[in-house]
């Protein structure tokens, strides 16, 4: 029997394979070259980088760039690190003990544990749902007039985009997804061209200060960007998705599997960084270098755009680019959900009743502040998504770095030690980061 593969160093047996409708589902090449292997691997990667450019990202980095300029670059560089080394830990979880986060939080801790876990972790997907409504809703405002409040509503049909791309197979929502990373990249590279940012501050700017520790605004800001950059639910995704791959479970085939998820998700992380660097960028260029420093939420940017670059052009990429990164986090969001309810409770719901559940809990908070406070509140509630998203992360951190670093349970795949004190050191900085923000927030 192959060690990883036993019952050895966890409390119960694993039930069922992850997403199992869709599980090995994606053939890999046997004895294909190491680029036609990549193209097969290559993927989950994608979908998990979408986490990390959600609408959430827009509201902290353009609040940040308006600001502070530059300075918070290093913290979008650094949090980015950070996502590819948890996310790397998320493969290897998924690899290697074939269970998602959450079928391996389940097979580890008490009931009772497991319960507040889940709880924790619908909040955090609730969130990030949240973000996405109100990201769509406001760009379908910006592009077409259309209230937010009737925005907010009309994102329910994302239930029924959710069921079609589905049915096609795993490998069709990836090229979707795909396809709508690349207008979000063409869109951002056109907005950097007409802004001309300033090179030498922009290098500057990546480079850490202690300014962001000692100035509240702007730690607050900055912990809001490392709870929109490491998506709690993305750690639980990541470990899902990446055994869609029919992959030889052996020792052997787990570790060119690693190899390969771990290439996929680093470029794709990399590229969400340079799109995320993007948006503060612009926003540091174009609105804190002609003084508008109070620029703080998304509608401000599109409306500021066309005046301040010239063209009407600015705005337009910048509503679609919107669009199409709330069109894809939902995609994300739905397989979370799937995955969070499923490893937790083993309740298997179908997809368009797990989508309405998510996304009725999302729309009624950002329709109720639509109506009453309007494109303020829902600009205020979006950068407070985040936040929230930033205080669940611990609670999905934690237990991943413990399970990848035991050697009862990955066998020879346990983390390192260098992997093992970065993993704490990280995740020990995201702890004390959240419980000053909790203390900033309600005590101060």
């Amino acid at each position: 029997m192959n060690p990883i593969n036993n019952n050895s160093g966890w409390r119960n047996g694993k039930s069922s394979n992850s997403l199992n409708e869709v599980f090995a589902s994606v053939q890999i090449p046997k004895d294909g070259s190491f680029k036609k292997k990549l193209l097969a691997y290559m993927g989950p990667g994608l979908l998990v980088a979408v986490g990390y450019m959600d609408p959430g990202n827009w509201a902290t980095d353009i609040a940040g760039g308006a600001q502070f300029g530059y300075t918070l670059l290093s913290v979008i560089l650094i949090s980015n690190l950070f996502a590819i080394l948890l996310q790397h830990l998320s493969v290897k979880l998924g690899v290697v003990a074939e269970r998602d986060l959450a079928q391996a939080c389940k097979d580890h801790f008490h009931p009772a544990v497991n319960f507040v876990l889940w709880i924790f972790c619908e909040i955090a997907i609730a969130a990030c749902d949240l973000a996405e409504v109100i990201g769509s809703a406001i760009a379908l405002n910006l592009l077409f007039g259309i209230p937010l409040s009737v925005g907010v509503v009309i994102t329910i049909i994302d239930v029924f985009l959710i069921l079609f791309l589905q049915a096609k197979g795993f490998r069709y929502i990836e090229s979707i997804v795909g396809g709508l990373i690349f207008i979000i990249f063409i869109a951002f590279f056109y907005e950097i061209f007409l802004s001309k940012p300033d090179l030498f501050p922009l290098l500057e700017g990546l480079i850490p200060k202690k300014e962001i520790i000692t100035n509240p605004s702007m730690l607050y800001i900055a912990i809001g960007i490392l709870g929109a950059t490491v998506m709690p639910h993305n750690l639980y995704l990541h470990s899902s998705i990446v055994q869609t791959r029919d992959y030889p479970r052996t020792t052997e085939g787990k570790k060119e599997a690693l190899k390969f998820a771990s290439i996929d998700s680093s470029l794709s992380l990399m590229l969400a960084f340079v799109i995320n660097a993007a948006i503060l960028i612009i926003a540091a260029a174009t609105f804190h270098t002609s003084g508008n420093k109070d620029v703080a939420d998304i509608n401000d940017a599109y409306m500021l755009l066309t005046p301040l670059l010239g063209t009407t052009l600015a705005s337009i990429f910048f509503g679609i680019a919107l669009l199409a990164s709330g069109q894809n986090s939902t995609l994300t969001g739905t397989l979370a959900g799937q995955i969070v309810m499923e490893g937790f409770l083993n309740i298997r719901l179908k997809p368009w009743v797990r989508r309405l559940i998510t996304r009725t809990i999302a729309i009624i908070p950002a329709l109720i502040i639509s109506i009453l406070y309007g494109e303020k509140g829902t600009a205020d509630l979006l950068v407070f998504s985040q936040v929230v998203l930033s205080m669940q992360l611990s609670f999905a951190v934690v237990p991943l770095v413990m399970f990848t670093n035991s050697k009862a349970k990955m066998g020879e795949f346990a983390n390192k030690l260098w992997l093992k004190i970065l993993a704490f050191v990280i995740s020990a900085i995201i702890i004390v980061l959240n419980l000053y923000l909790l203390k900033e927030t309600f005590f101060s």
